[in-house]
């Protein structure tokens, strides 16, 4: 392989000859560690009756201020029934703000308020501090190299567009 996701040999086990059982595994932590990283932000989120789709709204419209519609239906891969009924009860809660274009009357810009800055922070707040306790434990070589295999799992699209969110940041 050329394209830098290349496997290499790490405690003398040969990471491109993995067995069935070894991804099992994986699969599995993966499964369990998804559980864990969602708890907390799911016992916050259903204390206003939201859910996962709330969250994840929130916390990209906060990544890209003044992100449209459609650039939040394409990263969260949604209908846009579905993105329509998450961002009206967001609207109306006061946590998302939306704002036609300036360029294009037809667009709508979305922003959080200060209560949807708030509430962002108390949810990334939670994810962080799991995230840290796990990177932390693990080290700084684990950090590197689960970061790597979680973007090699990203399909060709969803990797460009976490590329340009990682490249926007500040």
């Amino acid at each position: 392989m050329t394209d830098g996701r290349t496997a290499q040999v790490h405690s003398g086990e040969s990471l491109l000859f993995l067995t069935d059982e070894q991804l099992r595994q994986g699969i599995e932590a993966m499964f369990f560690a998804y559980r864990g990283f969602t708890a907390d932000p799911d016992r916050i989120l259903a204390e206003l009756a939201y859910g996962r789709a709330h969250h994840r709204a929130i916390h990209f419209i906060n990544r890209a201020p003044g992100t449209t519609v459609n650039n939040l239906l394409a990263i969260l891969g949604v209908t846009k029934q579905s993105l329509n009924r998450v961002l009206r009860t967001l609207i109306a809660d006061g946590l998302v703000e939306s704002r036609v274009g300036n360029l294009d009357k037809r667009e709508r810009h979305l922003y959080l308020t200060e209560a949807g800055h708030e509430l962002e922070a108390t949810l990334s707040d939670a994810q962080r501090a799991r995230m840290r306790a796990a990177y932390r434990e693990a080290g700084p070589e684990a950090v590197a190299g689960f970061r790597k295999v979680l973007e090699s799992m990203m399909d060709g699209d969803m990797h460009r567009c976490y590329l340009r969110l990682k490249d926007s940041a500040g």
